[in-house]
């Protein structure tokens, strides 16, 4: 112990009297560090993080995927995650090898709920609420934090509406107000009790970036939200979660599982199809860990995550060189001191035990200030991949996970750079400290520190065209005709079904909000629909054309109002658009777009055809709709879906079903009927135009709220934030390891010229040309650079197989990203180079000759 505190001594004293060199070291350590420590908060926080409850690793989840949010028909691989309300009974029946098992509401996110505090002057807001089984918070083992949490008896047929408040909604709408708790509420204008307060930092049994502020019980569902899927059995809606028995097999459960839900699907109405027969065999769940909870963000994020924790790990190798550099050169400059502590008996395995310390003492030094610059670094990636979500529970502040893993990366830093540089300043001779004549030492960079400068162009090349890659996968993604048109058009998310509106009262409610929208000055066009092109969401049925063979193929839809076509720029190229007269009690029609036509009509003319839902029904369902219209192929969801046939139905009629009543389906069930948003076109932008909304539907009805409000183009631009942020990150990245490459490389190219400084007075005083000096160290340093691009160039080529899934319309190294990013650093390598060649050519002959 005493033996190391005299090296940390001594190695702080050596560090001290360079400042420059421990500057320039510290610096390249916290950015090479601090940005792998930066990635892996977020890696830690999305991909690693356990829920804050009970014992979370022995929670398992039934089902591996995401599957939201309301599905019906068959799965062709058979994998199900997604669970019917009788499933999830069946399996709490007949699984006693689980504890407990709850089941959680899937799709809440897309469906939010109206509260208001009963009293008056309250305020409705639109929040997130989900429904849970009554032994939800059993299972993650909660305590509440006020009152009680739901339990058995409140998730009956029949109870009192009850809800528990999440913690955060508890002390930021009611600022801990313990008055809340067996306080009377209206959710979606349904009288409620508020039972509890959920414990501090829980925030569901998943990471959402609007974790829900309501819980309530999923037997009252269908009161609330209208939900007929809660008791149909060919409808699922349920992730199921549930706390495993110690020493439970999971494989012999999880087949023991598969069996089961085989059985219970045999007898459904879905199976019935003879195409689903077929399937049927293929029947399982997969058993996957629960502690983290769901993981369909996880799920979305972790490719990109991945990527970025490589590439940060290729700048923290371009670092280590970097460094590893500039420890050969000190190592270099301390070699008299060396060969006397080595001709006074100082063993060669002390000298490097020494010169390993003050390198590790680098990199720890490095590691506290890559910290600082990690929890800086998190907090800007959080805001470039969520921005404008408080609530979302992901936090960037250093967790003992992240610590440990940045002092663990800074020991094999220190390891890493440090052993060569320190094995080769041992390697000194006696003799050397007699020596005072330079020129006998005098042979520039060794061998080590060419290759460590070319690994550096060659790391250079890689991150420089990958940034390259992402910035014009990005372009041409936000470039692509969407046969949209954002300019002056705003977007408002509504829940009228929230606000207390049934099924069969909405269509006045449409034409009301349309008028009362028109009367506002420099407004052109109001539409309403079920939901708009670019928000995630995407509702799907099979289709069949009257007449013709089911081709099982399906397409998606959407219903809207006579303007909203209009309101969201999309044309019509065939037939008309939808009219007043399409109104509920009106012949059912539709408008497809051309891959709808191209899908299921080829070359002929759709106008005139009908089609409708395919699979099992009591009423047939082919001819429900007659197509009237063709419009253009605009893109919904995302640029990436291409072949995306769709059709489109007005508001207002029934979705599949013609005008005869169908017993399977009822207008009283039919969640299509409600709009989920108002597209509104004006004639130029309109300050304050989120407050001119809600006053005006506040006018209509006081729980008719906004959920959300943002501009059609923010909408569009939201739907490119990941691929906007891989884009940015590895642009910065790869431009940091090129600064590192360059630093490098001009490093060894200065030290060569300081080490041949008497050679190069010797050549000048023989009349060697300024020009030809030049020359000779330039190719020295350009030949480094040539090396590396001779490495990165076939290396890069072969990791793009491993991005392609990740990029937009492209499968291979696009040539003008390689050609830029060859120029880039063939540029950096000249400027790199040319400072050092100057100041060599100008070097004075006789104070060269004097040097020693």
């Amino acid at each position: 112990m005493t033996v190391l505190l005299q090296d940390l001594v001594y190695a702080c004293r050596q560090l001290r009297k360079t400042p420059g060199f421990t500057i320039t070291v510290l610096l390249t350590l916290a950015l090479g560090i601090g940005a792998n420590s930066a990635i892996f908060t977020l890696v830690n926080a999305i991909l690693l993080h356990n829920l804050p409850v009970v014992d979370p690793k022995t929670l398992v989840r039934i089902g591996d995927k995401d599957d939201c949010c309301v599905n019906g028909g068959w799965n062709d691989s058979g994998d199900y995650s997604l669970f019917s309300t009788d499933t999830y009974y069946m399996f709490k029946k007949s699984l006693p090898e689980f504890e407990e098992l709850a089941a959680m509401e899937s799709g809440y996110a897309w469906r939010p709920i109206t509260v208001r505090r009963a009293g008056p002057q309250t305020v409705a807001k639109s929040v997130m609420g989900t429904f849970v089984s009554g032994n939800y918070f059993r299972v993650f083992g909660l305590s509440p934090a006020a009152g009680r949490l739901s339990s058995d008896g409140d998730d009956q047929k029949g109870a009192p509406i009850t809800a528990v408040m999440s913690y955060d909604a508890w002390q930021q709408d009611y600022a801990g107000d313990l008055s809340v708790v067996g306080s009377a509420f209206y959710i979606n204008t349904k009288p409620t009790t508020i039972i509890g307060i959920a414990p501090k930092g829980f925030y569901g049994d998943r990471i959402d970036t609007h974790p829900p502020k309501y819980f309530l019980p999923m037997n009252s569902m269908d009161t609330v939200i209208g939900a007929p899927y809660l008791n149909d059995p060919d409808t699922q809606w349920a992730y199921i979660i549930g706390r495993i028995k110690p020493g439970t097999s999971l494989p012999a459960l999880q087949a023991k599982a598969s069996a089961l839900l085989k059985q219970e699907f045999r007898p459904l109405k879905t199976f019935t199809d003879q195409r689903a027969q077929k399937v049927l065999s293929r029947t399982h769940v997969v058993f996957t860990p629960g502690g983290g909870g769901i993981q369909n963000m996880q799920d979305g994020y972790k490719d990109h995550l991945k990527l970025l924790q490589w590439i940060a790990a290729l700048v923290l190798l371009v670092a280590c060189a970097n460094i590893a550099n500039l420890l050969l050169v000190r190592g270099m400059s301390r070699k008299a001191e060396l060969s006397i502590r080595s001709a006074l008996g100082a063993q060669r395995s002390r000298i490097v035990r020494q010169l390993l310390t003050e390198s590790i003492l680098l990199s720890g030094m490095g590691g506290l200030l890559g910290l600082a610059v990690s929890y800086l670094g998190a907090h800007a990636l959080l805001t470039l991949a969520f921005p404008n979500q408080a609530n979302m529970p992901v936090n960037a502040s250093p967790s003992p996970l992240v610590i440990g893993f940045a002092f663990t990366l800074s020991l094999v830093t220190g390891i890493l750079f440090g052993l060569a540089p320190a094995m080769i300043a041992a390697r000194t001779q006696p003799a050397e400290a007699l020596r005072s004549n330079a020129r006998t030492t005098a042979h520039g960079a060794s061998f080590l520190q060419r290759a460590l400068v070319v690994m550096q162009a060659a790391l250079s090349l890689v991150l420089l065209v990958a940034a390259g890659l992402f910035a014009q996968s990005l372009n041409k993604a936000e470039n692509v005709d969407m046969k949209l048109d954002a300019t002056n058009r705003y977007i408002a998310h509504i829940n009228p079904q929230a606000a207390g509106y049934k099924n069969t009262e909405v269509e006045p409610l449409y034409q009301t909000i349309v008028d009362g929208f028109h009367d506002i000055p420099g407004v052109l066009k109001v539409g309403l629909a079920t939901y708009t092109p670019m928000e995630q969401n995407n509702w799907g049925s099979g289709v069949k054309v009257q007449g013709e063979p089911d081709i099982n193929k399906g397409a998606s839809w959407v219903k809207g109002t006579p303007e909203y076509f209009d309101s969201v720029g999309t044309r019509v190229v065939m037939g008309r658009g939808f009219n007043l007269q399409d109104t509920l009690n009106a012949a059912p029609v539709a408008v497809v777009n051309q891959e709808f036509v191209k899908q299921f009509f080829g070359n002929r003319n759709p106008i005139g055809h009908r089609f409708g839902f395919s699979g099992p029904s009591k009423t047939p369902q082919d001819g429900a709709h007659e197509i009237v219209g063709v419009v253009e192929n605009t893109t919904y969801t995302s640029v990436y879906w291409k072949n995306h046939a769709m059709y489109f139905l007005p508001l207002t009629q029934r979705a599949g079903v013609a005008n005869d009543p169908d017993p399977d389906n009822p207008i009283d069930k039919d969640q299509s009927m409600y709009a989920g948003a108002l597209v509104i076109q004006t004639a130029r932008p309109i300050g304050g135009f989120e407050k001119i909304v809600g006053d005006t539907l506040a006018s209509i009805n006081p729980n008719l709220t906004i959920v959300k409000f943002q501009t059609f183009q923010q909408q569009i631009d939201d739907r490119f934030i990941e691929e906007r942020l891989i884009a940015r990150l590895t642009s910065l990245f790869g431009l940091l390891a090129l600064l590192l490459a360059a630093i490098g490389l001009y490093g060894v190219t200065a030290y060569t010229v300081v080490r041949r400084t008497p050679e190069i007075g010797i050549r000048m005083a023989l009349g060697a040309a300024r020009g030809r000096v030049i020359g000779t160290v330039m190719r020295g340093a350009m030949l480094q650079a040539v090396a590396g691009l001779a490495i990165g160039i076939p290396v890069t080529i072969f990791c793009v197989r491993y991005v392609k899934s990740q990029l937009y319309e492209m499968t291979s190294v696009s040539v003008p990203v390689m050609a830029i990013a060859i120029g880039v650093l063939v540029i950096a390598a000249a400027i790199a180079g040319i400072i050092p060649a100057r100041r060599a050519a100008s070097i004075d002959p006789v104070r060269a000759l004097r040097v020693e």
